[in-house]
């Protein structure tokens, strides 16, 4: 992935961008983490959030973002746009939680 600015470096609009689309952490924090920031910007932000950041990152690296998104953030609308736009067709399933199985011996019920 292309490396956003460090954060002495980042710029204003990016900033911004940032806040809107990851909410709950503060901006500098929400762009350390690329992947994570990309799969809220592609569900979550307006197309001037969207053009912002080409300003600083390719196709490629949505493209990336897409390929390591963590579930539970992308909607199956923007899934399929996004997979679309970056040239994934046919369209991936969307990333899902799994949760470990545990079998009865590991868990007794309670006497």
């Amino acid at each position: 992935m292309t490396p956003l600015p460090a954060a002495p470096d980042l710029l204003p609009d990016l900033l911004d961008v940032a806040r809107r689309v990851v909410w709950f952490k503060p901006p500098v924090e929400a762009l350390k983490d690329q992947v994570q920031f990309l799969a809220h910007l592609m569900t979550y932000s307006t197309p001037e959030d969207v053009l912002t950041v080409r300003k600083y990152l390719s196709l490629a690296d949505f493209r990336h973002a897409l390929e390591n998104a963590p579930p539970g953030i992308f909607d199956p609308r923007s899934w399929t746009y996004w997979n679309l736009v970056c040239g994934r067709d046919p369209v991936p399933e969307m990333p899902r939680r799994t949760f470990a199985e545990t079998s009865a011996a590991q868990h007794p019920p309670p006497t």
